[in-house]
Order: C-alpha cells, then structure tokens, then sequence
C-alpha cells in the first residue's frame, strides 16, 4: 500500500472516539494516517499531542507518533490528498421517529467522491443499519465509482481502546473477496486474530452485540424496581441469589444504562426487524423509563418544590468524560419540573456551563442522586443528605433511594 498515495489511511472522522484511538495504533505500526474531522477545535488539541476525550494510555502513544510524523490533519474534504484505504467512522443514526437515517453516510460519501478511485479500500467502522455495506457499493457504483468496500465493526469499550484494539479480535467483511483480504490484512497488523463474515452477519453481529448489553442492563433495572417497590432492598437479594452460585453471576448492577451505541442499536435491530424486536422494544421502556421511576419513588414521599436536588456525575457511564445521550440529563429536565432547584456536577464532563464544583452541589443539595458512580464519588461524607443510589455504590446503609 505505502507509496501509491500521499497518505497509507485516511480516517473520515478521526477526531472522535471511534476514529482517533484507531488512527493513533495504525501510525504507531508504521502507517502514514491523516485524519478527516471537520471539528478542528479536537484537531488542533490532538496537534499538541493532547487527547480531546479520556482515553487511557492514548496520549503517550500520540506524541510519539506525531513526533514520527505520521499523523496529519485536515478539514476540508476538497484539500483530501488521496490514501489508498478510507476508514469511515461515522454510522447510521436514528431519526426522531427511531428509524434509521442513512443520509449522514451517503452525505459524508458525497463528500469524498472526487478523491475515490477504483483501486482504494473503503471500510465502515461505526455501526450501519443492516445492508448499508452492500447499500454504499451500489450507491457508489451508481455515481461511476466502483471501490472496494468492506465492514470492520469497532468492538471496544470507550475509554480503553488503545489496549483492546491490540487484544480483540476483529471482524473483517467485505462486499468483494479482494476488499476482504485487503481488510484483513490492515487489520491483521494490530488485532491478534481475524474473524472473517459476510456484510450483513457482521452488521448483525455488531447489533446484536450491543442490543444484548441493553438488555443485560434492563433486566438488572426490571429487577431493582420491582424490588424496590416491594419494599425490599434489591441488593440484599443480589446478594443471596449470587453467593457461590455463578449462573446468577453476570447480572449487572442496576443502573442510567444509555450511551451513544446501545439504545440506538437496538432501536435500529427493531426497525429492521419491523418493531417486531419486543424484547428491545421493552428494554427500551424500561431503561428510559428508570429517570422516571426515581422521580415517582421521590414525589411518594412529599413534594420536591422546596427541594433543591443535585446530580452527581453528567457522563453517560462512570470514569467518562462523555455525556453523549446520557440519562442524567433525561433526569434532570424532569426534576427541573418538580424541583426548586437541580444542580449538578462532574469531575471528567467539559462544555456544560451548568456544570458546578462538587462542593457546592453538596453544601447545596437536601436531595443526592448518583448518576454515574465514578471513582471520584467514592470516599465523600454524605452525613445528613438523603441519597439515591441505585448503583449501590456507597452501600445502602448511606442509601435513601
């Protein structure tokens, strides 16, 4: 590959959770990768081998290769010089009416059409709607580009990228045998093992990975409220259903089980699926309903008017700078409406001018609620606070939810 093009890899999107760890291990095994993201603001961040997010054991990595040169930056699409393989890390989103939209990936092909050729490698890496790998060769095909195209679904946890792109094994589908072996062999040279399926079985296999874990998450979240509202404290039961008994052992805590991959994924297996997927359907209803059952479990003791309330932790999931589609601002917009004040606060969150000193959410706050139970959270004096933990975090001996 190296020497056809100006660049080995181009990552459209590189900039962002998906797209930068990826591009940061492939020049650190020898790759020449320039990064496509239209917001510069990341970009000009990562320039200063600084990472935009948390991301652990990134930032060594980074300096050492932009001090390698191996890692460039653009945001204009029409300035794109040419790399033999494009990774596309933008995804298939679900509209308002949770079906899926495929005009951010075809918008975004749009863009790079006059930089394809036939002898490049174009792989999706971010979730798609089933079809859309066979979808973009036509589509393609129909504006007098004929690539080679292949799928390669991410299959890391965010936050620990670095090590899992180097331990996991990767899926690898392409359209065509020759795009298949192309993307084998990138692959090849930082996963430990290559798992080769057909577009729509690794589209499938991506979906019902993530839809599984939402499900996981409702169960455990079925199970606390209806605990909870039996009057009984879900974690002592846990406690007993699990002890030495290790079928029992992979249900989760209760917990805000959201993020920008799991309820969206399951939304678009039920699309597919004709909203026949009842039991995504479900997990839906009751992960998005648990904001709502704190609430009610708060108004049956009396009235929030004279309460003020504050929220710890923003991020959609603990030790997370990211508050992408996070259920603590779902939280927060129905305590605005009951309360007299809500407050919240974040050690890791950037951006949200709402956000204030953990200090003060605690001085201030009659109510605690625990969002997301980061590490930070762990050793605080809560004497005298009424305290939500559905987590059991701190133990239900300083819980009051």
């Amino acid at each position: 590959m190296q020497g056809t093009k100006p660049f080995d890899i181009c990552v459209v999107g590189g900039a962002g959770h998906v797209g930068l760890p990826l591009s940061i291990v492939l020049a650190s095994r020898g790759k020449r990768v320039l990064i496509y993201d239209l917001n510069r603001a990341a970009w000009e961040t990562i320039k200063q081998g600084k990472m935009p997010f948390m991301e652990t054991g990134a930032e060594p990595l980074l300096r050492q290769v932009l001090e390698q040169g191996r890692l460039e930056f653009i945001s204009d699409p029409s300035e794109i010089p040419g790399a033999q393989v494009f990774i596309v890390t933008i995804g298939t989103p679900v509209d308002e009416f949770l079906h899926p939209s495929l005009k951010v990936v075809t918008n975004c092909v749009n863009e790079l059409l006059p930089c394809l050729s036939d002898d490049q490698l174009i792989i999706l890496r971010s979730t798609v709607f089933p079809g859309v790998t066979k979808y973009l060769a036509k589509y393609l095909n129909s504006k007098g580009k004929r690539p080679k195209i292949a799928f390669c679904p991410e299959r890391i946890v965010q936050g620990n990228a670095i090590e899992e792109l180097l331990t996991l094994p990767q899926i690898v589908a392409g359209v065509t045998l020759e795009a298949e072996e192309e993307a084998a062999a990138l692959f090849g040279l930082i996963a430990p093992s290559i798992v080769r399926l057909r577009p729509m079985e690794a589209e499938f296999a991506k979906l019902f990975s993530n839809a599984y874990r939402y499900i996981h998450f409702a169960v455990a979240n079925q199970f606390y409220m209806i605990a909870e509202s039996a009057g009984l404290d879900y974690y002592r039961i846990m406690k007993g259903l699990t002890k030495d008994y290790p079928r029992a052992g992979t249900i989760p805590r209760a917990g805000l089980a959201a993020g920008p991959c799991l309820f969206k994924d399951t939304m678009q297996l039920a699309a597919f699926y004709k909203n026949q997927f009842s039991i995504g359907n479900a997990a839906m209803l009751i992960n998005e309903g648990l904001p709502l059952y704190i609430v009610g479990q708060l108004t049956q003791k009396g009235s929030l008017e004279d309460k003020t309330i504050g929220l710890l932790g923003m991020a959609f999931k603990a030790e997370s700078d990211d508050p992408r589609c996070s259920l603590s601002y779902k939280l927060k917009k129905l305590l605005l409406y009951q309360a007299k004040e809500v407050l919240t606060t974040d050690p890791f969150v950037q951006g949200d001018a709402d956000i204030r000193p953990l200090e003060e959410v605690l001085e201030k706050s009659d109510i605690l609620i625990l969002c997301a139970p980061h590490s930070a959270y762990q050793h605080l004096n809560l004497d005298g606070k009424e305290v939500v933990d559905i987590w059991n975090f701190w133990g239900r001996r300083k819980s009051a939810g």
